[in-house]
This record gives C-alpha cells, sequence and structure tokens, in this order.
C-alpha cells in the first residue's frame, strides 16, 4: 500500500509547526521566563534550542523520511542494525503520545467552555472561585475519587475530538495539512492582532519588563539551564513519536535541513510572541488594580483560566478580545491534538495494515470514552498527577534512550550525511556532538533530578498510593505493554535501514 504524503512542504511544515504549537507556548513558556531570570533566560533558552532542539529535529525528520515509518517502524529498523529488537521504545512514545491527547483534549475543553462564557463573561469577580468551585465544581475529590460527569466539561471535549477525527479520518492531504494550513495561519493573526490592542495598553510596559529585564545572575544556576532544555523538549514535540509520523509522509525529496530549523525558529518565535501578549495583560492588569505584577501572576492551569479571564475584564472591548483569546487557546490546542492523535493512528496503520478509517473511528472513540475521566469533580487532579509523571519522568525517559541509541550506537554521522543530502545547506559536526554529548548530558541531569526530587518528597499533596498506581505504576505498565508488544510481534517491513546509504 503506497504511503500518503503532504501536498506541499508548506503544509507539512505547518503540521508540524501546529504540532509544537500548543497551549504549553502560550501559558508555560512565559511564566518559565519570568521565573528564571527574564531576558537573560533567553541566553541559555536559545543554547538549548541550538544544541538540542533544532539537532533532535533533523535527526528524528531525517529517520521519519529516510525509514518510511511511524516511531514503532522506526525502532524497530534501528534494531536490524544492532542485531536486536528495539521495537518497544517506539510503542512507548506511541503511548506517551496516546496518554497526552487523552488529557489533553480536556483543557481544550475547557478552552472551548471559557469560549463560550467570554461572550457573556458570567465568571465573576472572583474567578478563582468560579474556576475550582462553580466550573470544575472540584469539592473534596482526589484522583482515585473523580465523582460525577460534568455535561458542560464532556460535551466541549466531544466536539474537540470531533474535529480532530475528522482531520484523522480523512488522511494527511485532506483532513491533516487541511486543517492546519487553515488552523496556524489564523493563529498567529489572532496573536498578533491581540499583541497590537494589547502592548500599548497603560502599565503592559511594565508587564513587559517584568518579563524581559534581564537577570544575569541567574545564568550561573543549574535550575536555570535544566529549565530551558526542558522547554525545549517540552515544546517540540520530540521524543514520542508525533515527528517520526509526520516526517515519515514527506515526498522523496524533501529538504530535511530547512524545514526542522524552520519549524524550531518557528515554535520558539511564537513562544516569545505568546510571552509578550500575556505579561502585556498581565501588566495592565496590575495597573488597573494598583497592585505589584507579583501580586497577579500565576503559572499553568491558573494562567489561562483564572488570571486572565479576569484580566479581560480591564481590557479594551472584552467582549471582543476576551473570545478572540479563548479561540486562539481552542486553535493551538486543536492543531497539537490532531498531531498526537495522528502518531498513534499512524503506529497502528503501520503495524496492522487495517484501512486508516477504521483505525481513526477505533482510537478516537476509544479516546473519547477514556478522556471522559478528566471530565469529572476530580479530573483536573488526575490530570495535574498524570500530566506530571508523563511529562517529568516517561517523556524525558524516552528521549534520553532515543537519543543515546540513535547517537552512540547508530551513529548520528549516518543521519547527518542523509539529511545533507537531500538539503540545500548541510549541517556540520556540532550536530553529532550535540546529540552525542550535550542532549544526553543535560537530559540525565534533568531526569535525575526530577526522579530524586519526586522519589523523595512525592508529588504536590497526593496521598502516594495514587502517585505509586496513577504515576509510577501507569510508567511500568505502559513500558510492560510496550515490551510485550516488541517480544511477541512480528517485525515491520524489513526493507530500509538507517546504515544503507543508498538512495
Amino acid at each position: 500500500m503506497a504511503r500518503e504524503q503532504w501536498n506541499t512542504r508548506t503544509g507539512f511544515i505547518l503540521a508540524a509547526v501546529g504540532s509544537a504549537i500548543g497551549l504549553g507556548n502560550i501559558w508555560r513558556f512565559p511564566y518559565i521566563t519570568y521565573e528564571n531570570g527574564g531576558g537573560a533566560f533567553f541566553i541559555p533558552y536559545l543554547f538549548a534550542m541550538l544544541s538540542a532542539g533544532i539537532p533532535f529535529m533533523i535527526m528524528e525528520f531525517g529517520l521519519g523520511h529516510k525509514l518510511r515509518k511511524a516511531a514503532p517502524g522506526v525502532f524497530e529498523q534501528l534494531g536490524i542494525s544492532l542485531n536486536t529488537r528495539l521495537q518497544w521504545l517506539g510503542w512507548f512514545q506511541v503511548m506517551i503520545a496516546a496518554v497526552i491527547g487523552i488529557y489533553y483534549v480536556a483543557i481544550i475543553g475547557w478552552s472551548i467552555s471559557f469560549l463560550g462564557l467570554s461572550f457573556t463573561q458570567n465568571w465573576g469577580s472572583d474567578t478563582n472561585e468560579f474556576f475550582f468551585t462553580q466550573f470544575l465544581q472540584l469539592g473534596e475529590h482526589s484522583p482515585s475519587q473523580l465523582g460525577d460527569l460534568l455535561l458542560h466539561i464532556a460535551i466541549p471535549m466531544l466536539i474537540a475530538w470531533s474535529i480532530t477525527f475528522f482531520a484523522v479520518y480523512t488522511g494527511v492531504k485532506g483532513g491533516i495539512e487541511k486543517a492546519n494550513k487553515l488552523l496556524m495561519p489564523l493563529l498567529l493573526i489572532m496573536v498578533l492582532f491581540l499583541i497590537s490592542q494589547t502592548a500599548f495598553l497603560p502599565g503592559a510596559q511594565d508587564g513587559l519588563n517584568y518579563l524581559f529585564q534581564p537577570d544575569f545572575n541567574q545564568l550561573f544556576s543549574g535550575k536555570v539551564w535544566s529549565a530551558a532544555y526542558g522547554q525545549i523538549f517540552f515544546t517540540l514535540s520530540v521524543g514520542f513519536a508525533i515527528m517520526f509520523a509526520y516526517s515519515s509522509y514527506l515526498p522523496t525529496k524533501s529538504d530535511i535541513n530547512n524545514n526542522a530549523m524552520i519549524t524550531v525558529f518557528i515554535n520558539c518565535g511564537f513562544s516569545i510572541l505568546a510571552g509578550i501578549l500575556i505579561f502585556s495583560v498581565l501588566g495592565h492588569m496590575a495597573n488597573e488594580q494598583a497592585q505589584p505584577i507579583t501580586n497577579v501572576i500565576s503559572s499553568g492551569v491558573g494562567l489561562a483560566f483564572v488570571t486572565i479571564p479576569e484580566a479581560i475584564t480591564h481590557l479594551p472591548i472584552p467582549y471582543i478580545l476576551g473570545p478572540l483569546f479563548f479561540f486562539t487557546l481552542v486553535v493551538a490546542g486543536l492543531s497539537s491534538h490532531i498531531s498526537i492523535m495522528e502518531a498513534v493512528i499512524s503506529a497502528i496503520i503501520d503495524k496492522s495494515s487495517y484501512p486508516r478509517k477504521k483505525v481513526a473511528t477505533l482510537i478516537c472513540g476509544l479516546g473519547f470514552a477514556l478522556s471522559l475521566l478528566f471530565a469529572t469533580n476530580g479530573g483536573i487532579l488526575l490530570l495535574d498527577l498524570v500530566d506530571y509523571f508523563i511529562n517529568n519522568i516517561a517523556l524525558l525517559f524516552s528521549c534520553l534512550v532515543e537519543v543515546i541509541l540513535i547517537a552512540w550506537f547508530i551513529k548520528a554521522s549516518s543521519i547527518r550525511h542523509y539529511a545533507n543530502q537531500l538539503s540545500d545547506f548541510s549541517v556540520g559536526r556540532w550536530m553529532e556532538l550535540c546529540l552525542r554529548y550535550i542532549s544526553p548530558a543535560l537530559l540525565l541531569i534533568i531526569l535525575i533530578r526530577n526522579l530524586f526530587n519526586t522519589l523523595t518528597q512525592g508529588y504536590g499533596e497526593y496521598d502516594l498510593s495514587e502517585q505509586l498506581f496513577l504515576g509510577w505504576g501507569l510508567i511500568i505498565v505502559m513500558l510492560i505493554i510496550a515490551i510485550i508488544i516488541n517480544i511477541c510481534s512480528k517485525p515491520f517491513n524489513q526493507s530500509s535501514s538507517i546504515k544503507n546509504e543508498k538512495k
């Protein structure tokens, strides 16, 4: 069966950018920057982008393009060169994507709900109480005691799943490429328009100063450098099967190096734009309330669904800018969710040879059913716990194993030569040095730090049993399933090998 291909290079880049740009760019990057030295944070962030982001992206684009497989097939083929079977790593990455896709859609559902609320601003004056008590109806629930299903969250989640389903059901050309050609330009236009309306408001400059004012003393902190590398891996969608899947649909003659660099630069540039938008709004909010900006800053969910709704009431034409802001969140979330589910679906199609429409229907239907766990009273607590262990343990472990395996045993030089043959410009040996030494070292440091903190201090105030079962237990089960598939399944088509340099 012939493999689908992108219609245009622009379509592929927009799809890859759509995967990389998500809700994390809008709420996570600005706060991480502020918390880690402001303007000085851009030095380690830029270094992380050059030493980890671009090399990783070239590596995954090159492997996906050459081997024409989703993640499990890629690692199966790589294992042939080492006389071992590495399919388990690909399936582990696919399961990471699947778990993220199942809970990530809940945040998109919240964004859709707040999009509707923003027309009337029915969240009132106490947005914190509204979000946690009235909207999420959190109460005394926990990750293991979820409570009732909340239809005002479940129905928006169904809408999000329906859009994702349509994109992956109709395929690369008919659905994913067309969706991203619409969503990505729309997202950029909306963000630029919002910046034009907020950057010149009273107090906005104070917010930007808080974001960009450099604290160069922070450059000597290992925590800051870890945060920079963590943000790069978090936001670029590397290490959990997406970029392998997308690049496997590239035409035979494709500029790997250019595509990778454009994707990384656009993603990182959008993060900076998001920072300008968010801190302009927060600076104006602080000015209106006559209090320090530190009193109105919060991270994560609190920024998107507590602080920003309150800030919207202080903006001019709030009944226009409010809906536009939350529509921006919805678009950013959907573009990422489509790519996440495509990584899962493409892997199953490669392995089973079942028709795309059948696989898309099964996976999206099952995904929606499981995601209803996050549309309950305790859904946000379950999301918080699962997200921590997936992003801070499982994903970093996946990236570390991948880069060590490829850079040290498969040899990064073969991937670099392959990418250079297809590209308008060549990348030098710096790529190999970054993949062999810098990226593994930083990943190992970050992972060890996360493991030590989690094992000694736990995460949050969750019960130990919940952390063992829903955190560590989930990761262990994913690994066991991946290994069982690796042992029991037949190998993929072995017609390609990364060490075979013939075109």
